[in-house]
């Protein structure tokens, strides 16, 4: 159950780290430009789709991650459109770059680095709103936490759940403990 504030009447939010209730953060990339970074990186390594979440939070330092609502339909439209290959081991897909996804990134390089160059000065920006590496390790095992669930979600676990989730926002904002 939601903690009720009278000055609301919601859940006791009136904005979320500075920007107005359900507001995205400054845009980090351009159209199109994932579909032109997820292919190099993979170029660089094989690897899955959180792995590729992981590492474009490493080109920021931590202080930008894409969503997963962001990277895993880029990455079906990347697949769809030959330029990579996704291979299901596991419950999880390993992508690999396609010798067609070869060609784009040759012939795409002047934009790649436009993108790189993007997220470069995303990344200055952005440092101004950077946290601490031990809070941004704890929101990192957090999204390590929930990503684990793949899904697997009771009715139980996803009240129990909500509720933690929403009380330690809460505290956060207070700066009270639970």
């Amino acid at each position: 159950m939601r903690e009720h504030h009278p000055h609301d009447g919601r859940d006791g939010f009136d904005k979320r780290m500075g920007r107005e209730r359900g507001a995205r953060g400054p845009r980090v990339f351009a159209p199109g430009d994932l579909k032109l970074l997820l292919p190099a990186l993979i170029a660089e390594q094989p690897c899955h789709g959180y792995d590729l979440i992981r590492r474009i939070e490493s080109l920021f330092d931590g202080a930008y991650s894409p969503s997963p609502g962001v990277i895993y339909p880029t990455l079906t439209f990347l697949e769809e459109s030959e330029l990579i290959s996704g291979d299901a081991e596991g419950g999880k897909k390993s992508y690999t770059i396609t010798d067609a996804g070869r060609l784009f990134l040759s012939e795409q390089a002047v934009a790649l680095d436009g993108v790189r160059m993007r997220i470069d000065v995303s990344k200055r920006s952005l440092r101004g709103q950077d946290r601490p590496p031990q809070i941004h390790e704890a929101v990192h095992n957090l999204r390590h936490a929930l990503h684990s669930h793949h899904g697997r979600w009771s009715p139980e676990e996803i009240l129990r759940v909500a509720a933690l989730l929403n009380r330690t926002a809460q505290a956060i904002a207070d700066g009270k403990d639970q």
